[in-house]
């Protein structure tokens, strides 16, 4: 999906984070996983990640939600939609979005509530559509969350993609732009001869719970790696080629690129590969690991607080989800 309004004048005008407390070291995995000491961050290149106690979905949501408010200055009664966008859900029915209007006291009947699911490029997804709302003057704030608890159906017998994926949440405020804040050029893309190769088969209507045939690690996710690695190289390149074309840009236009922190070596490819210079690429994946689609907004928000994006940086937030899913963004923070 190529979107064509080049310029749309928007801001996210606040952020927000949420990482639950308990810090799982990739030595606790080499034990739990019975892998001789180092494999696991030599493997994934994840030193520590965050899982969840008791937090819960939507308690993640609103926290990250609270920060993202009070740094937008944005007033609960204000918000006109709220857009949750993840792959994991807190429930299949109602949304997820619903239980964050709830948990954060936004006034009933005073914003919408719905759901994106694009997999990791769910928030990159949702911000496309916060904007399109804001820009036409349909909303004057939205608050679009991102909470993602992976923790609760890893597959240990699956460690080398178990161990990548960590807990966590972000929000983001986004509201008219009159400072020169702005997106620009997006490009989305699916090549579904993808789609069985990440995948999490249960509780839908495929594998119901009805279904005597259904099994309980049918509720666990399932991936695999080096066959997505193989496909992202052979479509991402071209990809990148027609967005650029599409932005009028090159690889060193960006003063940041964020991207998805799918793995140690996807990360690799996008300097590599891609052909965009160290110092540009944002990462976390060390201390964070793969958050699914908080994984962007995350590494985006920390390099926002740590000073390494600022006000007026143009910034390419680009990625891959299961599907196979292919999202870039032209943002001018």
């Amino acid at each position: 999906m190529d979107n064509t309004n080049r310029f749309r004048a928007v801001r996210i005008a606040g952020l927000g984070t949420f990482l639950p407390e308990r810090r799982v070291s990739s030595e606790e995995l080499d034990a739990a996983f019975g892998r001789e000491p180092g494999w696991t961050a030599r493997t994934t290149g994840v030193v520590e990640r965050r899982y969840v106690r008791r937090e819960t979905t939507e308690q993640m949501a609103a926290c990250a939600g609270r920060h993202a408010l009070q740094s937008a200055g944005v007033a609960p009664e204000d918000v006109d939609m709220v857009i949750a966008a993840a792959a994991s859900s807190r429930q299949s029915v109602p949304c997820t979005a619903v239980f964050v209007q709830r948990e954060l006291g936004l006034p009933e009947g005073g914003s919408i509530c719905f759901d994106v699911d694009a997999t990791c490029l769910s928030w990159l997804v949702a911000l496309d559509i916060a904007a399109n709302y804001v820009a036409a003057g349909r909303a004057r704030a939205v608050l679009v969350v991102t909470s993602e608890i992976a923790s609760c159906s890893l597959n240990p017998r699956e460690p080398e993609s178990a161990a990548l994926f960590g807990d966590a949440a972000v929000a983001a405020v986004v509201t008219p732009s009159t400072t020169g804040s702005r997106i620009g050029h997006v490009l989305f893309e699916t090549h579904s001869s993808g789609a069985d190769l990440a995948e999490f088969s249960g509780a839908g209507t495929r594998h119901h719970p009805n279904d005597p045939e259904t099994r309980p690690e049918m509720n666990m996710f399932r991936m695999q790696g080096r066959a997505i690695f193989k496909m992202a190289r052979r479509v991402v390149p071209p990809f990148i080629e027609r967005f650029m074309e599409g932005a009028g840009a090159r690889c060193d236009t960006f003063d940041a690129v964020v991207p998805h922190q799918a793995s140690k070596m996807g990360l690799d490819a996008v300097t590599e590969r891609w052909g965009f210079r160290p110092e540009q690429v944002i990462t976390n994946l060390a201390t964070r690991g793969n958050c699914i689609a908080a994984s962007i907004p995350l590494a985006f928000a920390e390099a926002v607080g740590a000073g390494r994006i600022n006000r007026g940086d143009r910034v390419l937030l680009i990625g891959t989800g299961a599907g196979l899913t292919l999202g870039a963004m032209d943002l001018w923070f």
